[in-house]
């Protein structure tokens, strides 16, 4: 199994403080990551560096072997095509309504695609979703579970085959959240590469098949799931931090 995306010694500052240092890590193409921790540790930090949406201080990240900051116009575009990214606070543009949100990524990756089909498939991932209220609100009209429900649409548009979640399923009720981990269970069998953030053990249990472990901005440790779940003081040490 090849690598999809590959960390080589990055290090990322903020406010004159690192916020990861020196991270090394692979994702494995066609297999579920979950980067875990301590708040605070540098997940999501991680996960936008290899999301090509930060710029990394020091080291390296590629895509397919490709080093991101090198890309070309097109090869970047083509990587934002296959890859979609969910927000922690669903990054919604507060100026637009929800219908805009939705088509903005549909107009700059299939720009021959028609406006009839543009509105079908925005309706068919909204309904994948579970959301059915007005689209031409704007998102300060909704809860912050419909702003994640919108964000995850949002992803699902491009049918990505590389998604990026940060704390996905928060601030959604049981049921919404079990939905969309349905769909992501459903990428899974598609092939789709997941990496993802979380602090629940149950979804780690559920769909994780890798652990990375992040605290202070470095690697702890990584092990497939299996191996963190059998060994009593890994798993112990996952627990740390993590909702049970």
């Amino acid at each position: 199994m090849a690598n999809i995306i590959e960390l080589n010694n990055v290090t990322f500052s903020a406010q004159g403080r690192n916020i990861i240092e020196g991270v090394t890590v692979d994702i494995m193409a066609e297999r579920t990551t979950a980067i875990v921790g301590p708040s605070g540790s540098g997940k999501s930090t991680v996960l936008k560096v290899s999301a090509g949406l930060l710029v990394p201080e020091k080291g390296e990240v590629f895509y397919k072997g490709k080093n991101i900051a090198q890309m070309s116009r097109g090869e970047n575009l083509d990587f934002r095509r296959e890859s979609a990214f969910v927000f922690q606070d669903s990054a919604l543009w507060a100026n637009q309504n929800l219908y805009q949100i939705l088509e903005l990524p549909l107009r700059i990756h299939f720009p021959h695609m028609g406006k009839k089909e543009r509105a079908e498939r925005i309706g068919e991932v909204t309904a994948i979703v579970g959301y059915r209220k007005d689209l031409l609100v704007r998102p300060a009209r909704l809860s912050m579970g419909e702003q994640k429900l919108i964000a995850f649409a949002r992803a699902m548009l491009c049918n990505p085959s590389l998604l990026y979640l940060d704390e996905w399923t928060e601030s959604l009720d049981a049921t919404s959240a079990n939905k969309l981990i349905s769909i992501v269970k459903q990428k899974q069998k598609e092939g789709a590469s997941i990496a993802f953030v979380c602090h629940d053990m149950r979804i780690i249990k559920e769909i994780a098949e890798y652990v990375i472990v992040i605290v202070d901005g470095k690697i702890s440790f990584q092990a497939t799931k299996e191996h963190v779940l059998s060994d009593p003081e890994l798993s112990n040490y996952l627990r740390m931090g993590m909702a049970l």
